[in-house]
């Protein structure tokens, strides 16, 4: 609001069970079905005492009081069956057959087996294997299946979805330390017998991990921008992505104008903000007196129909000095929970068509911090 981003506390419906800071788990999005709620799907991740979990959490919006301030509840679903074990770097997909849907999970690391670890592999990851496995959101019921075109391990690559058909695009290979120029197209059908699935290997992939995935327009269209090309080489290039009836165009387009400090850091993170826009957060180099602190910048896309265009580039500093009191700003895919249009306009200093009311919050001097936002800093 007026150039600037504000993270405020969000609590916890007292039904809720404890979720745990997760670094690269998987992450989607579930549309209302019926009677459930619009929520999210959290599975696995590492823990910051550097284990790994195999949980499978549903994140959806409590309530909102008249001062907008957000209560989530958290619940773990039960699993049983065939289960995916512990894992991160993986993706989260849904799909949707014949009146049915159904979380998909593809991909990851995970820890060896007790039986192969010795002192010094103890804590040394390894692919998972390339089995696709298939979770009913409705009873927990999980199962694994083997695709024969699927012969390696993969992590951190981006899956897109669209009805019964899921397209796997870049991802890195541990064993044998690659990103293969790879697109994959998983066919689920979710037939009465039981699921049926098939792959397809495409010839227009992409070479990239990590990246971050804008939708950039009111169908399955998408801005795929950030991650890296290899180990030590960002990937600075933007790329349109467009699932439609005939399957998947991707497209190069124009990259926003990356500044200095973006360019030439080792290291960068970030997620979709939604509604076109993007967070990227990189570490700031040169201060030893502040280790933790990020330089922020928001990109934003044109999204079609609303007469924007693509915006420059905003700067934004982490202006919070007590790193202790901050919450720990982890590589991981950002939570949005859609709001009515006239609640997200601006608001007058009068208090007209706003009534959110500051001193309802807590005392945020502890627990948020502000982010500036402007085309100089």
């Amino acid at each position: 609001k007026r150039g600037e981003l504000k993270l405020r506390p969000v609590s916890f419906s007292n039904d809720s069970c404890y979720l745990p800071p997760l670094r690269c788990p998987a992450v989607a999005h579930l549309d209302p079905w019926g009677s459930d709620p619009e929520c999210y799907l959290i599975h696995g991740g590492r823990t910051p005492n550097n284990e790994i979990s195999g949980s499978l959490y549903l994140l959806n919006q409590d309530s909102r009081g008249s001062n907008r301030k957000v209560t989530l509840r958290c619940q773990e679903k039960e699993l049983v069956g065939e289960m995916p074990g512990p894992r991160f770097g993986h993706t989260a997909s849904v799909v949707y057959s014949r009146g049915k849907r159904a979380c998909v999970l593809f991909g990851g690391r995970c820890y060896r087996p007790p039986g192969e670890r010795t002192t010094e592999t103890w804590n040394c990851v390894m692919d998972c294997p390339p089995q696709v496995f298939l979770i009913d959101l409705d009873f927990g019921c999980c199962s694994s299946h083997i695709v024969p075109e699927l012969t390696d391990g993969q992590s951190f690559h981006v899956a897109l979805a669209r009805d019964d058909c899921i397209y796997i695009l870049g991802g890195h290979n541990l064993s044998s330390d690659t990103r293969p120029v790879r697109l994959l197209r998983i066919r689920v059908q979710l037939l009465l017998g039981g699921p049926v699935l098939s792959c397809d290997i495409m010839d227009n992939g992409l070479s990239l991990t990590s990246t971050i995935t804008v939708k950039s327009g009111p169908g399955h269209e998408y801005v795929v921008l950030g991650g890296y090309q290899s180990e030590a080489q960002k990937r600075l290039e933007c790329n349109n992505v467009v699932l439609d009836d005939t399957g998947i165009h991707i497209e190069p387009r124009d990259p926003p104008p990356w500044t200095g400090e973006i360019t030439h850091s080792r290291t960068w993170f970030g997620g979709s903000l939604g509604k076109g826009s993007a967070l990227i957060g990189v570490p700031t180099e040169g201060r030893s007196a502040q280790p933790d602190a990020h330089n922020f910048y928001q990109v934003s896309f044109h999204m079609e129909g609303d007469g924007t265009g693509e915006e420059a580039m905003q700067g934004c500093s982490q202006e919070s000095t007590d790193f202790e009191d901050s919450a720990p700003l982890e590589d991981s895919e950002e939570l949005y929970f859609g709001r009515e249009p006239h609640e997200l306009e601006d608001s007058s200093d009068d208090g007209d068509g706003d009534t959110y009311n500051e001193e309802d919050e807590e005392d945020e001097s502890q627990t948020g911090y502000w982010m500036s936002c402007c085309l100089g800093c």
